[in-house]
């Protein structure tokens, strides 16, 4: 389904940071699941652009000592939702974004081939912001309208269990559209 918001793969609402941290998703795979997460560079801190630096290859790992454990990484997602609600998208959303990892979901492993991922800047030890639940309540929306084969949202918990824990404990499942509550 052709959208105006997504043009080549891209939501016209987001601010561009092209990653090359993705390839193409296996041939006639449809999206079907988004994948929530929390992120902080370093862990717990929410200033600066760590993230987008290390989601765009450009992060220098000598700033902090905490960088150290993910030298070397190269992940992204598809969005990024800072607390103040800025929206940043950093691979087109019919490209595979590496964000899940070792995954499975409803008993089908490699998360990365049917799904989208949205990282927030969070942690697991503090609430998010209002911002963030409306502005990630907008993408969704436009993102199950966009794409109708889009039918779960999911914790990073949830397909990889017991090696993450994002969200988080603070993430408010509740305040969260649903693809049923879309139509």
């Amino acid at each position: 389904m052709k959208s105006p918001l997504f043009q080549e793969g891209r939501y016209t609402h987001a601010r561009q940071m092209p990653s090359q941290n993705c390839d193409a998703r296996p041939s006639g795979q449809a999206i079907e699941l988004v994948v929530l997460h929390n992120i902080s560079l370093p862990p717990d801190e929410f200033r600066g652009e760590a993230v987008e630096q290390f989601f765009c290859n450009s992060l220098d790992f000598d700033a902090h000592p905490w960088f150290d454990q993910i030298r070397g990484l190269k992940v992204s997602s598809h969005f990024y939702l800072k607390r103040d609600g800025q929206l940043i998208q950093f691979v087109p959303v019919d490209m595979r974004a590496w964000h899940a990892g070792e995954s499975c979901w409803r008993g089908r492993t490699a998360c990365n081939d049917f799904s989208l991922g949205i990282e927030l800047q969070g942690s697991d030890h503090e609430p998010f912001e209002a911002v963030q639940y409306q502005r990630l309540n907008q993408l969704l929306l436009d993102l199950y309208q966009a794409y109708p084969t889009l039918c779960d949202v999911a914790g990073h918990s949830d397909i990889a269990p017991g090696r993450k824990t994002d969200p988080g404990p603070h993430f408010d499942w509740d305040r969260v559209t649903r693809p049923e509550q879309a139509t």
